[in-house]
């Protein structure tokens, strides 16, 4: 131990010397991230923001320039992973607890490469403390064209014992600004995705989450910085950044005494003092962010781009629409009744039919919610002839069959808790508190991994055509305590957190082609990280469309429509079946209804919906979206989707809850080819009806659409337009 300190701070004294005022740039093609190493040694942020031009005004810039109010006898700057216990005064990234019980942590530079990747530049820089062995490794990925930055960093060290950590931020940034505004995205179920803004002043905003599992529940892991001024859509300087992490995270935003802004994202040290074995590596989660100079509309598309081509899963393929029976039959099902279904979703022209919760379990079936979770056979009373029946119906209706689970989670009637109720988190010595009558299985033990991945892969040998998983997760974890780490409970939430990933992991090396739905009884699941895994993700449980507006409004800032779910339901049956349907068609279409529900206009119409859908996915899925009036901010809401050719548009507008004659301005719609001439044509109509939209039919160039606009307004309560727009 104690050759290798006097090795490491030896290497130190001499990098030192040689790294002095090394230069880090850090680029897209909009935005440069600066780092220098200082003459002391360590790593300090110099410049963030709109990308300089010259090379010679980088070499101008200094680390020491924003020192605090007591700059007379401490020079400080701001250091990019600054350790606990240094003369920073303020939040830091890392904090640890040596073998000795000192907690003090300085970080000095020793090395960095860059290599090329996928989409951009991944720049590494090694970090090094000068009097333990401990290293600390900093990446940044940047992507040129869609303006987007990630980065993370790894922990590792070579002391005799564990080290302690309680603090290990995924990055610090920086910012001097005159105001910060913060808009935060909180949530509950059904609740999803509320935006709501603040000033940040002296002192620390802090957002987290506690939950463990279905961790977004109740907050988001994503948020706007507007930089001198509110966010806003359309102008003004806006950080946006999201950390891809399913299990507990933390945002901090510290302004200074001096007014100077750090943004921290971190998993969440609750609870969380995490035991680190010698040379293991501790690899946080990465922070995506991108600097917008236009608002938030330009950051939302860098966010879209940047998912469909690096981070979703088969972020450039096509989407299955579907028809899901929850909200037909709940639990209430069998063989035949399901047989049927899946005509109706042949007649109504979707790509699937979707098997939700209710099929499975004998001991102790599952009637209800209280029971049968975790045990993943069919019931036989209810399918007799098991899933290769449902999937042959499938096939001779001309559908795909997709299925519904929930294999992170366990009803305490159910077999396999009575065979393994130590694979569950739950404290024996406490009264077991039961959220939605089940228990969390825990997923830091690799035999309740391997049993896990044991579902979807049990399905997928005696089932191969499964086309489609919907994965939920309903429950927070409650009764905290894991019989598999025992003394090490520090580990729990993050360790647990890893084993998920493991599983899903697993899941897609083995069926790779396999579309999966991210579902957390609603969309408490919502982050880059798990969306490597899965290609789209269930928003909300509530499916009232004037509550789904503001819901997907919200999730649009980080999210493309292709990553976004929503079904048509029954849910508020004050608005029609085709305002329902025309919001769903904003992001992934699917229907969670019955048709003889419908009168034959409205089926005729969902068709027609579904195949005007596809028809347009090349703008809605896979074009740039265009948020023109808020439901925030006005009786109504308008988007619309352009290809990326600026061939094809569609504008959906939507009259929520407009006043009595109250002033109805045009929509003047975004993104199109000033030069080119466009028809607008209404579509999605009722059969029979004939369009009110006064420029139906019409030709007008791009530059008059985008400045002078089109009149689709009305005074009626939960009105929908969806205008198809055509270059000439």
């Amino acid at each position: 131990m104690k050759k290798l300190i006097i090795a490491g701070a030896l290497a130190c004294m001499t990098l030192h010397t040689n790294a002095e005022n090394k230069v880090f740039r850090i680029s897209t093609n909009q935005t440069d991230l600066i780092l220098q190493v200082a003459d002391n040694g360590r790593l300090y942020q110099t410049y963030l923001g709109e990308k300089l031009l010259h090379e010679e005004d980088i070499k101008n810039l200094r680390w020491d320039v924003h020192p605090g109010s007591d700059a007379s006898v401490s020079q400080r700057g701001w250091e990019v992973y600054s350790g606990s216990g240094n003369e920073e005064f303020y939040e830091p990234a890392l904090a640890i607890t040596h073998n000795d019980g000192k907690t003090s942590t300085y970080l000095y530079y020793v090395s960095s490469s860059t290599k090329e990747v996928e989409g951009g530049t991944q720049t590494t820089i090694n970090l090094r403390d000068d009097k333990y062995p401990v290293d600390v490794t900093l990446h940044y990925v940047a992507y040129p064209e869609e303006n987007i930055i990630k980065t993370w960093s790894e922990i590792k060290h070579q002391e005799k014992k564990p080290i302690i950590l309680s603090t290990y931020a995924s990055t610090m940034l920086y910012f001097n600004r005159a105001s910060y505004y913060l808009t935060e995205f909180s949530s509950d179920w059904a609740k999803e995705a509320q935006m709501s803004s603040q000033q940040l002043q002296f002192g620390k905003k802090v957002i987290d989450t506690k939950l463990g599992s279905r961790a977004a529940m109740h907050t988001h892991p994503f948020f706007e910085v507007g930089l001198d001024q509110p966010v806003a859509e359309n102008q003004g300087e806006v950080l946006m950044g999201t950390l891809g992490w399913t299990g507990n995270f933390r945002f901090t935003f510290e302004v200074d005494n001096v007014g100077n802004l750090r943004v921290i994202p971190a998993i969440n040290p609750y609870a969380s003092n995490y035991e680190l074995p010698k040379n293991e590596v501790f690899t946080t989660p990465e922070f995506i962010f991108t600097l917008s100079y236009n608002g938030t509309s330009e950051g939302s598309r860098n966010f879209h781009n940047w998912a469909r081509n690096y981070s979703l899963k088969n972020g450039k393929g096509e989407r299955l629409t579907l028809l899901n029976n929850w909200e037909n039959t709940a639990f209430d099902f069998d063989q035949e009744i399901l047989a049927e279904l899946m005509k109706e979703a042949k007649h109504l022209g979707v790509d699937m039919f979707l098997l939700d919760d209710g099929w499975f379990a004998n001991k102790y079936p599952r009637k209800d919610d209280k029971a049968g979770l975790g045990d993943w056979e069919v019931t036989h009373s209810k399918l007799p002839g098991g899933i290769p029946a449902l999937v042959n119906s499938a096939k001779e209706a001309g559908v795909k069959f997709g299925i519904w689970i929930e294999p992170e989670m366990v009803n305490s009637k159910s077999e396999l808790f009575e065979k393994h109720p130590d694979w569950a988190i739950h404290d024996e010595n406490r009264e077991t508190y039961y959220y939605r009558n089940q228990l969390v299985l825990d997923l830091s033990n690799p035999k309740v991994q391997d049993y896990v991945y044991s579902v979807v892969e049990n399905l997928m040998k005696e089932n191969p055509e499964i086309a489609f998983f919907k994965w939920d997760c309903n429950s927070p974890i409650t009764n905290i305590y894991s019989p598999y780490l025992k003394n090490k409970q520090g580990n729990m939430y993050i360790d647990h957190i890893r084993g998920v990933y493991n599983v899903m992991k697993r899941v897609k090396e083995n069926y790779p082609d396999v579309p999966m739905m991210l579902c957390s009884g609603g969309g408490a699941r919502c982050d880059y990280e798990a969306l490597k895994y899965f290609t789209e993700f269930w928003c909300s449980d509530n499916t009232d469309p004037i509550e789904r507006i503001y819901i997907q409004w919200g999730f649009s800032q980080f999210f493309p429509a292709k990553a976004m779910c929503a079904h048509v339901t029954s849910w508020n049956k004050n608005t029609s079946v085709k305002f329902r349907t025309d919001v769903a068609s904003m992001c992934k279409l699917g229907f969670d209804i019955g048709l003889k529900e419908m009168s034959a206009e409205e089926l005729e119409y969902c068709q027609t919906a579904v195949s005007n859908w596809k028809r347009l996915n090349p703008a809605i899925m896979d074009g740039d979206q265009y948020r023109l009036v808020s439901p925030y901010k006005s009786n109504h809401m308008a988007v619309n989707y352009v290809s990326k050719d600026q061939n094809k548009a569609v504008l959906f507008a939507y009259d929520v809850n407009p006043r009595f004659h109250e002033k109805l301005m045009n929509v003047k719609l975004q993104g199109l080819d000033a030069n080119k001439m466009y028809k607008v044509e209404e579509i999605n109509l009722m059969p029979d009806t004939e369009s009110t939209f006064k420029s139906n039919g019409k030709v007008y160039s791009g530059d008059y659409l985008m400045k002078v606009g089109l009149e689709v307004f009305t005074f009626k309560y939960a009105q929908s337009h969806v205008i198809e727009i055509t270059a000439e």
